[in-house]
């Protein structure tokens, strides 16, 4: 039983490093189809900034402030706790495509959060327990293994619970990348929409940001695939702690 379990865990660990990989390839992409849009004037001649205060103040919403947010620790995102839409510095002034798209997106995600969107609530409840739950799990897993070493002669019990811990955040984990799938490509739709109603970009336009949006579904899709797979590898980390443990007691 242990043997298939190892298998099985050495199996999930090399797909994930392929995966990871591929991961990799497609932000390298992502990275250069979002240079190569941002070299593209618009028609409407109109900044990241501009759309997303227009597009805030034609569904009446005034109370989402607009702000440069980092080039990497931020980038485009919007924040439902601070109110507050982050363009990166590499748009936010400029009168391109990727401009347009990430400024209307993200005021986009705002309406959605207005609007309370399922989708976006689910989102917005379950980021805080994601983010705080990772921080503290990194002292949990130095203060479980200390435990293990000086109380457990290396057992590994703490060590099994705290997995059993970061199994939870594993799962949270999953359910955050669906829900944030989901907001973002009901935001991505409705942004083209707002585009074309409001004359903020014409047909051929609204194809290439479609591109664009679609390379970041395609990110998202693999980020989720990644979860499932350390998922995966968590639980199998478990069954041969308890298996080991098991088998150690019974000799």
């Amino acid at each position: 039983m242990e043997e298939l379990i190892l298998i099985t865990l050495i199996i999930v660990v090399v797909v994930l490093g392929i995966i990871s990989v591929i991961s990799g390839i497609i932000d390298i992409i992502l990275f250069f189809s979002y240079i190569k849009y941002n070299k593209i004037q618009n028609s409407s001649n109109k900044t990241g900034v501009e759309v997303a205060k227009e597009i805030l103040q034609y569904r009446n919403i005034n109370d989402i402030q607009v702000k440069t947010g980092g080039s990497f620790i931020f980038g485009n995102s919007y924040s439902h706790y601070f109110k507050k839409i982050r363009l990166r510095r590499l748009t936010r002034n400029k009168t391109s495509l990727t401009s347009i798209a990430m400024g209307s997106q993200k005021a986009s995600l705002a309406i959605l959060d207005k609007e309370n969107d399922k989708d976006m609530i689910r989102r917005i409840k379950i980021t805080p327990f994601c983010f705080f739950g990772t921080l503290a799990f990194i002292p949990l897993v130095v203060i479980g293994f200390v435990l293990d070493l000086i109380f457990f002669k290396a057992d590994g019990i703490v060590a099994l619970v705290v997995t059993l811990i970061g199994l939870i955040f594993y799962i949270l984990a999953i359910l955050l990348s669906f829900s944030t799938l989901k907001s973002e490509k009901k935001a991505q739709h409705l942004a083209c929409d707002l585009l074309k109603e409001l004359n903020l970009a014409n047909e051929n336009e609204i194809i290439e940001i479609k591109n664009l949006f679609k390379l970041y579904n395609i990110q998202y899709i693999n980020d989720i695939i990644i979860s499932i797979l350390q998922l995966i590898k968590e639980i199998l980390k478990i069954l041969l702690k308890i298996t080991q443990i098991f088998q150690k007691n019974k000799h």
